[in-house]
């Protein structure tokens, strides 16, 4: 199923819509059962609804090579990987952050590999290699390529990637989600300048995380 324009324009992930259902019919059995139970039972679609929301993101104008925010969440690592000498930064999401995840740069999808694997905590740095993931690497018009992995947490049990090899995207398109707590893994080129710093919060479509080398 392609990405298009107008895919996502809806106040909740559709994906959301069954969980929000099931989550109001157990409120509504509460309130059979107990009126206070009832109550307090409406936290639970509160929560599901706060978790599958849309809230709508503008890319703020910039250079040419910007990267913009993939997902809503804490940088959890930020700076050169020892491993590869690129540059990484990561994102965690927690329960509360918004999970849509959206195209970091604009440019051409080149490949999408599915990873299965475990379900650690997604704040731990091992989780980058051992969790189930998803990775798709992303040709710029500059030539840069830019590599993504959603990574499956410690709650989380889907990860939705909408994008198919060979689209042309633009920075800040939504083109998937992670299910309850995940988090976002950034590759980007040697020589790219970051304009966050570990601990920030950052939200996805709108923060700057950098500019990529010309």
């Amino acid at each position: 199923m392609k990405v298009g324009p107008g895919h996502f324009r809806t106040l909740v992930a559709r994906e959301g819509v069954p969980f929000i259902l099931a989550a109001g019919g157990l409120s509504a059995a509460m309130f059979w059962v107990s009126p206070p139970i009832g109550w307090v039972s409406l936290l639970l679609p509160a929560f599901v609804v706060n978790f599958f929301r849309n809230p709508p993101r503008a890319v703020p104008p910039g250079p040419p090579g910007r990267v913009v925010s993939p997902a809503d969440g804490k940088i959890v690592v930020a700076g050169p990987d020892p491993a590869s000498g690129r540059v990484k930064v990561s994102i965690f999401m927690n329960v509360f952050n918004v999970h849509l995840n959206r195209i970091p740069v604009e440019g051409t999808v080149e490949r999408i590999t599915y990873f299965p694997g475990a379900f650690l905590n997604a704040s731990f740095d091992k989780a980058s290699e051992q969790n189930e993931r998803n990775r798709m690497s992303i040709r710029t018009p500059s030539g840069n390529e830019v590599i993504m992995v959603q990574v499956a947490g410690l709650i989380a049990r889907r990860i939705l990637c909408y994008a198919e090899t060979g689209e042309n995207l633009s920075a800040g398109t939504i083109f998937g989600l992670i299910r309850f707590g995940s988090r976002v893994d950034l590759d980007l080129p040697v020589g790219t300048t970051l304009a966050v710093h570990l601990g920030e919060r950052v939200r996805g479509g709108e923060t700057i995380l950098g500019i990529l080398p010309k």
